[in-house]
Formats: C-alpha cells, structure tokens, sequence
C-alpha cells in the first residue's frame, strides 16, 4: 500500500491504498475482455477501459469489501463485474445518446460504429455474469443482477422521461437510480456480502453507495451547464443538445412563466435550438436559482450517504470513504 499524502483528493488516496487490488483487478480485465474470434471486442474494449476513467466504482466495491476485513479474492471477480457492467453500459449509451466524446477522447461507436459499440457491450454484459458466477454466492449473483435490471430499466425511463417537460423530479430521481446510482448502491453491497457481515453493515454500505451515487449524477447534471469540457470529460451543453430533461432543466421550467415556458417547449421538446439558446437557458437557471437549489439537493444526499457510515467499523477506508462523499459535490463548489 502506498504512502498517503493528505494533500491528495480523496479518489486518490483510496486508489493508493487499494493498489495493489486495483493492480489485481485490471489484469483481470484485461484477460476477461481477450476475445480468440473477435479482435474488434478488445480493441473497443480497450479503448473505453484504458482510457483512464477514474475507475470509481470497482474501487468502491474494493474498498467495501476490505472495510468489512474480507481476505479473500472475490472482490477482485466482483470489482472487474462492477466495471465491466459500467463499460458496457457506457458503450450502449453512446450509441442511444449519439456522443462523441467519452472521458475526453472520441467515443467507440464514432470510432468503429454503432454496431461494434452495441455488440461489445453485449459481450461484456456476457462477461460480467460468468465473472459473479464464479464468486459462488447467489446473493451476489441477485444483487448484481438485478441492477442490471435496473440501469436498463431507467434507461428506457430516461427515453421516455427526455423532451418531456411533464418530467417531475421524481421521474428524475428514479432515472438517476437506475442509470447511475443502482451500479453505486450494488458495487458497494456486494463488497459486505462477500465479508459476510452484520446485515446492518451491509444495509449500511448499500445506502451509502446508492447516495453517493444519486449526488455523483446530480453533480454531473450540474456541471454540464457550468463546468468545463475538461471536468465533465465531454462536451459542456451536451444535455441541453441532447434535450434531456436533468435536475437543474427541470427546477428552471417548474418556475418558468409564460414565456420561458415557450423557450423550453421549443428547445427541449421541440428540439429546435438555435445560437444563443444555450446562453439563454443558464441566464434562465440563474434567474430561478435552478443551479443552487439542485447543488443543495446534492449535498443532501452526500449527508445521507456520510450518515450511512455510521454505523461501520472504525478504519482508514472508512474515512477515506467519507472524503469522497465531499470531494463529490466539491467539484461544483
């Protein structure tokens, strides 16, 4: 394990500390996305899984599982599943939401087409599932399944629930359940499982993943109006081409008046988006305080999720865990 410096940001020190875990966990997956018959499939692979994306989630289920003391090599099979689960689901939400740029470099399925990126993802939800199969456990394998469930299900949500300006924000939350925070809420719950601890300490790590993980798409959301191409890792304004419907978009239009009603319904619902638009729907956000109130509704669950650690052994992980609960709405600060 290496050495710490606490200057570091809190992502950082838990990859430190989980090294040589992560190290495990990356030659696994590169052995696992190894295709005999079909080079395409680590070629696409490889370019979504060593483009350094932050690697948040297998980490998470790492760093569960070594807070509950677990010894053995499972939670190295069920990090590399947590990740391959996310990857394939990045490379089908390219192709649904027509992305370009993924983690700062051009997506696969603009790179090779949609349906190598389609295809592949099949291939490594395939993978994910004979990789919890060998951890042995049908707990693992019904938690892990049935948030594949549930991202695929609040993805077709998010079809329905995008260029709809009836979307409530509890149309919205139950799409960033699905889409974002399931993975979290499952990664860190089969991290316990494998320990086999206390119930409490699973219910415990499972809130705190589900949590961290509706703030980490809240978060997200906001940045996308007021980041940078560099913090988001794609396009800034990207939603707002896209028409998606997200927190601060839906806060703006439930106090819109007549006539910046009119804007949304053109822009969003009817998609017709001309210069200035975007410019125009920040000035909108700003004049509502939509930004503000859903930077608060971020932090409230970052409460939740540090609430939930409560109740776990004391252990550098777990305060590490708490930093990155921060660091999460940090980025919007």
């Amino acid at each position: 394990m290496g050495l710490m410096d606490a200057s570091q940001k809190p992502h950082d020190r838990l990859a430190a500390w989980l090294a040589d875990d992560m190290a495990a966990v990356n030659v696994l997956i590169r052995q696992r996305m190894a295709s005999e018959h079909a080079p395409r499939i680590p070629e696409v692979t490889a370019h979504l899984v060593e483009a350094g994306g932050k690697r948040l989630r297998p980490m998470l289920t790492l760093a569960a599982a070594r807070l509950c003391g677990y010894e053995g090599e499972n939670h190295v099979k069920l990090a590399a599943t947590v990740e391959f689960i996310h990857t394939a689901t990045l490379l089908h939400d390219d192709v649904v939401d027509e992305s370009q740029r993924r983690r700062g470099r051009p997506t696969a399925n603009l790179l090779w087409d949609n349906k190598s990126s389609v295809l592949v993802g099949d291939y490594l939800f395939a993978r994910s599932f004979q990789l919890m199969v060998e951890t042995d456990s049908l707990r693992v394998m019904d938690i892990l399944a049935n948030a594949s469930a549930v991202i695929a299900e609040g993805e077709v949500l998010q079809l329905t629930a995008a260029q709809d300006l009836a979307t409530t924000e509890t149309i919205y939350l139950n799409v960033v359940r699905g889409k974002t925070a399931a993975l979290f809420a499952a990664a860190t719950e089969v991290g316990a499982v494998i320990a086999g601890v206390p119930e409490v300490q699973v219910q415990a790590l499972r809130d705190y993943g589900d949590a961290l993980g509706i703030a980490f798409q809240i978060v997200d959301d906001l940045l996308d109006y007021g980041g940078t191409d560099a913090a988001i890792g794609k396009n800034t304004g990207d939603d707002f081409r896209e028409r998606k419907l997200t927190l601060p978009v839906i806060k703006a239009v439930a106090r819109a008046d007549a006539e910046e009603r009119a804007f949304w319904v053109r822009v969003i619902e009817q998609g017709e988006q001309r210069e200035g638009d975007l410019a125009h729907a920040k000035a909108l956000m700003a004049k509502h305080g939509a930004m503000e109130a859903a930077r608060a509704e971020a932090i409230a669950w970052i409460g939740k999720a540090r609430a939930a650690l409560a109740v776990l052994p004391e252990h550098p992980l777990r305060g590490m865990l708490d930093d990155l609960a921060d660091y999460v709405v940090a980025r919007i600060a």
